[in-house]
């Protein structure tokens, strides 16, 4: 069998790729779905078309690439995380939207748990903070405001998971079988459920956030062979043995199994995560820790910084200011101009995420004048990105120095938004450090691949997979330390504003 299929749920669209056994590319397939905002702060997205969308997609990849579902070694999935669907168990009905990541309405709520003295009891068991982020107070909403549900739910009727659980059913159900229920370690980890020390669901947890056992998905390795696809739907019986949420898996696919490695995904959001090992270590510095994925069966840990608007800040200036008619043009405008000419934009449309987790921030932009080109916005929007991930790997490495001890060699990147050679030479010169940039960007879906791959024989192990990862993109720090010293902390004083604005 020549090929590893990857299914790429993300939150705007859904991607089938499928790999030969070097790691290339043969067939891509993408599908983007509609995004739905009930309410100012409310993210939806429809779960039947999440999964019809994936469907759709998976079947293309195999006919663009003239391939049929023998010729494919296993099937890997990656998916956006936080984001959850609760559905019926006898019709595998979902009961209500998809709640996104990025969706804020249980701010209040999570603010009370603060109140109330539980983040530290909840830190220490699941790595997190209390945000809306996570999937717990998503799916207690859920419970709480569609009726009927938490009778059906203690009724043990209804089914909760992350993206993957609700591909997986729908994957694996059908011909009269029945459909199995699994999160990975990784997705599970996202929850506030799930204790990452004992590797375990927590009974105290599902006290505190009111949801019955009886919800809960069997949590499996990442890299483990879990059951086939339903031969109805078009993929013929090809087993599914890779799971991971789509930052573990990009960590994977970026080859960083060694503790102090990290990388940083430009996507809707930017997700910086770096390997730590296999000792849990709480963060002192408000990012959170959470699980790798890991082809050795073991629980390891990566310490992560998660920006709630990264390349949405550029779909921003496409869609709401019309500076732009595609992403891509972005940096063309950027740069017409030398530099931002004293702007500054805080891009906290939906709060600000580690290391300052206030889901109240509003966004900004300062320092216009009558001179300002849309040029000095488009290069503010993409230094906006460079910042909140400096942010975060500032805090990062201060946990780093009090826990492994490693400091940061280079930050790989990946991700739509790492091809932009401006951003990512101003993201070295802001750091101080190398920036990596493989030429396979799209290693959402190779660390995916590269999980299934591993669990069925596919690749022999870590070696192999290094010894075929094609020659890097390197950027050198350039600028002067005190100029950007000077630039970060405008930076910093306008984050500032933007939470007091709110306040």
């Amino acid at each position: 069998m020549a090929y590893i299929l990857s299914l790429d749920q993300g939150t705007t669209s859904s991607r089938a790729i499928l790999l030969d056994h070097s790691g290339a590319i043969v067939s891509v397939a993408q599908q983007e779905f509609q995004q739905i905002y009930p309410k100012p702060g409310q993210v939806e997205h429809d779960p039947t078309e999440i999964l019809t969308s994936q469907m759709s997609c998976a079947v293309q990849a195999l006919v663009r690439a003239g391939a049929e579902p023998h010729d494919v070694a296993a099937l890997g999935i990656t998916n956006q995380r936080e984001t959850v669907i609760v559905w019926e168990r006898e019709t595998g009905k979902p009961i209500y939207n998809a709640i996104v990541w990025q969706d804020r309405r249980t701010a209040e709520y999570c603010g009370q748990l603060v109140a109330d003295g539980f983040e530290q009891m909840v830190r220490e068991r699941t790595g997190l903070v209390i945000d809306p982020y996570f999937s717990a107070t998503k799916v207690r909403w859920i419970l709480d405001n569609v009726p009927g549900a938490r009778t059906q739910a203690e009724a043990g009727k209804l089914a909760m998971g992350t993206v993957d659980s609700w591909l997986i059913w729908h994957l694996t159900s059908g011909e009269g079988r029945k459909p199995i229920h699994v999160a990975d370690q990784t997705n599970a980890s996202r929850t506030l459920l799930y204790n990452i020390v004992e590797g375990r669901w927590d009974e105290d947890l599902l006290r505190l956030f009111g949801i019955p056992e009886s919800m809960l998905p069997e949590v499996r390795w990442s890299s483990e062979r879990i059951g086939e696809v339903n031969t109805t739907l078009g993929l013929g019986g090809i087993p599914i043995a890779g799971i991971a949420g789509d930052q573990q898996a990009a960590l994977f696919g970026q080859l960083c199994f060694q503790p102090g490695e990290a990388k940083n995904t430009y996507g809707t959001g930017c997700f910086l995560l770096q390997n730590i090992g296999a000792g849990f270590l709480q963060s002192k510095n408000r990012l959170i820790t959470t699980l790798a994925a890991s082809a050795h069966r073991q629980l390891e840990y990566a310490l992560e910084g998660s920006i709630f608007i990264g390349g949405a800040v550029v779909q921003w200036l496409r869609d709401n200011l019309k500076l732009i008619r595609a992403s891509s043009d972005v940096e063309a405008l950027a740069a017409t101009v030398p530099d931002t000419d004293g702007v500054v934009f805080v891009p906290a449309f939906v709060g600000l995420g580690a290391p300052y987790w206030d889901p109240h921030a509003s966004g900004l932009i300062i320092g216009l004048r009558r001179s300002t080109q849309p040029g000095h916005i488009a290069r503010a929007a993409l230094e906006s990105i460079v910042f909140q991930v400096a942010d975060a790997l500032e805090a990062m490495q201060q946990d780093s120095a009090e826990g492994t001890g490693t400091k940061l060699p280079a930050l790989r990147v990946d991700g739509g938004a790492a091809v932009n050679d401006l951003m990512m030479q101003f993201q070295a010169d802001v750091l101080g450090v190398p920036v990596i940039r493989p030429q396979v960007t799209e290693t959402t879906a190779l660390g995916a691949a590269y999980l299934a791959g591993l669990a069925t024989g596919f690749w022999g192990g870590a070696e192999e997979l290094r010894a075929q990862r094609k020659k890097d993109v390197r950027f050198e720090p350039r600028l002067d330390a005190g100029e950007v010293a000077q630039r970060r902390e405008r930076w910093k004083e306008a984050v500032e504003r933007s939470r007091r604005w709110s306040a």
